[in-house]
């Protein structure tokens, strides 16, 4: 019996080119994902940090177990370095896993939750996102930023971004909807289609959004909602 959340192994492991940005995935992840979809629906969700103010994930999350965080680290942390280029020296840097799960209607989301985002500025900060819901769900969209050109958010471009991005901001809300498609602002560049047990993982810096399903994606339950594993890593 193989231990619990264990990776399929060898993974295969593919990149494919969205903009100028490169995307490493990993189809058919785990050995038994459905194991994983049972501690989902056994786990107590709670509202991600900032959903009363509408900011940030507009949903709920979950601790995921500990044994497929530490499984996850143990393949991530080469792969992260030999695929995007982080130096040996550098001491790696790891956020909770967390189930998250979709659960706030289009007519709810606050203003900056019906743009593209980006998590952090820093050089080597990873996102890493384990589907366990269908195509049918989404996926996650990528994009340029019209005045600036930027694809990315270093420490350098930060504040100039965010200074004409809260000014387009106010000068015209975002509709409401959840964001997919190119706007007056934002050019969509590809997307990262949601699979059963596809593992994706890239950079933080790049402006990207969730591509919701609203009419079926808007659902607390694991087995049937967009369910996801979050984990962020730096260096």
């Amino acid at each position: 019996m193989s231990e619990p959340f264990a990776v399929r192994m060898p993974p295969d492991v593919q990149s494919v080119q969205v903009g100028d940005h490169q995307l490493v995935f990993i189809d058919d992840f785990l050995d038994d994902p459905e194991a994983l979809v049972d501690a989902a629906a056994q786990a107590g969700f709670s509202p991600y940090p900032g959903v009363a103010e509408r900011k940030g994930y507009p949903g709920v999350r979950a601790p995921a177990p500990s044994d497929y965080s530490a499984n996850l680290t143990a393949l991530m942390e080469p792969l992260i370095r030999q695929n995007f280029g982080v130096p040996q020296h550098l001491a790696l840097r790891k956020s909770e896993c967390a189930f998250s799960l979709t659960t706030m209607p289009p007519e709810a989301l606050g203003p900056l939750q019906r743009t593209p985002h980006f998590d952090a500025s820093t050089p080597h900060h990873m996102a890493v996102l384990l589907y366990l819901c269908g195509p049918e769900h989404g996926g996650t969209g990528f994009y340029r930023h019209r005045a600036t050109g930027l694809q990315q958010v270093t420490a350098d471009s930060r504040e100039d971004f965010l200074d004409r991005y809260y000014a387009e901001l106010n000068a015209r809300p975002p509709a409401q909807r959840y964001f997919d498609d190119s706007d007056a602002h934002f050019e969509f560049l590809g997307m990262m289609p949601a699979r059963f047990n596809r593992l994706v993982v890239y950079r933080g810096s790049l402006l990207h959004s969730a591509v919701v399903n609203p009419r079926i994606s808007i659902d607390g339950d694991p087995r049937t909602g967009r369910l996801t594993v979050n984990s962020f890593y730096d260096f």
